[in-house]
């Protein structure tokens, strides 16, 4: 968060408690005034009463015993709107957090996107400007082309999941379910990886006959997002492994990498919308932070479960479970 965020949340928390504060004060005071009253009352009943009156006794006990009713009821009163306020505050007080974290990640979303949308821009764009301008040998051709289409990858990557998560929560995307075979998709989804990042080592293990009900576009962008979140932190020279099974009544499909790994207290929060690991002024990975959070939406709209564990010796393992 930086400094102008922690700004307004210190802001917003310190009005917050003293306006509640002024709220709770204002609870005693009124119980105080009550209580007061009541035993004025009460006095002012028993200066009536005369001493020789054959039911002194009776009315003295009558008149304690209703400002004690009185007293009871202002603090049964009290007791729940305290409880009222308190949990209306915690609700508000937690509300008014997330919905300033929630600003400055979309804020932080919006950096992210511009950067991420000029990059492949400029690269695919020199590229061509360079193939124009230089007659170069097939080599250097065959190179800059391979490049150009990373980027243009990436490119489509990013519209897509902008695109997809914005239908999904606007329920402006309508899903379709249909059987079909995810040994198929996820081979040629490996094949084209394998085209685009050609200097890349992948490790694929897929079982044939791994058919399941789903919407194909959405299974398609689940596998490509946890691919291309390996090949982001994973280093150059290191291993992807994409692998899908059959285990007893279920379909697991794996993605492995060997990048630094996630930290333990990051594991929950990294499915979240807009979340990214590390500090946010100096994290050095592109990305959005949608692609993990699409994942996870897409798997339990087809009723899976998405985890991640360490892999051995470094790196993260993404499960999927159908």
């Amino acid at each position: 968060m930086n400094l102008f965020g922690k700004r307004r949340l210190a802001i917003a928390t310190t009005v917050y408690w003293v306006l509640l504060a002024y709220i709770i004060a204002g609870l005693g005071w009124w119980f105080i005034a009550l209580q007061t009253q009541n035993r004025q009352m009460a006095t002012y009943k028993l200066q009536e009463l005369k001493l020789d009156d054959p039911a002194y006794e009776s009315r003295l006990n009558a008149i304690n015993a209703e400002a004690d009713r009185k007293t009871a009821g202002y603090i049964g009163e009290g007791s729940t709107f305290l409880l009222l306020i308190l949990v209306g505050a915690l609700f508000v007080y937690r509300e008014v957090r997330r919905q300033i974290r929630l600003q400055l990640q979309q804020q932080y979303f919006m950096m992210a996107v511009t950067h991420e949308l000029k990059t492949p821009i400029a690269v695919t764009k020199l590229n061509l400007e360079t193939l124009q301008k230089h007659r170069l040998d097939e080599q250097k051709q065959q190179k800059i082309i391979q490049a150009a289409l990373q980027e243009t990858g990436r490119l489509d990557n990013l519209a897509n999941n902008i695109l997809i998560a914005s239908q999904l929560e606007g329920g402006g995307y309508t899903r379709s379910k249909e059987d079909l075979d995810l040994s198929s998709l996820v081979q040629r989804i490996v094949h084209d990886l394998r085209h685009r990042y050609a200097d890349r080592k992948w490790e694929d293990v897929i079982e044939p006959g791994c058919s399941l009900a789903g919407d194909p576009l959405l299974l398609q962008m689940l596998v490509s997002n946890l691919a291309e979140n390996a090949i982001k932190y994973s280093p150059k020279e290191g291993v992807i492994s994409i692998l899908l099974r059959k285990q007893k009544d279920h379909i697991l499909l794996q993605v492995k990498d060997e990048g630094p790994g996630i930290p333990e207290e990051e594991k929950k929060k990294i499915f979240d919308k807009f979340y990214r690991t590390g500090r946010e002024q100096t994290r050095t990975a592109q990305g959005t932070g949608l692609g993990l959070y699409l994942c996870r939406k897409i798997a339990l709209d087809h009723k899976a479960t998405i985890k991640v564990t360490d892999n051995s010796p470094v790196g993260s393992i993404f499960t999927v479970s159908f």
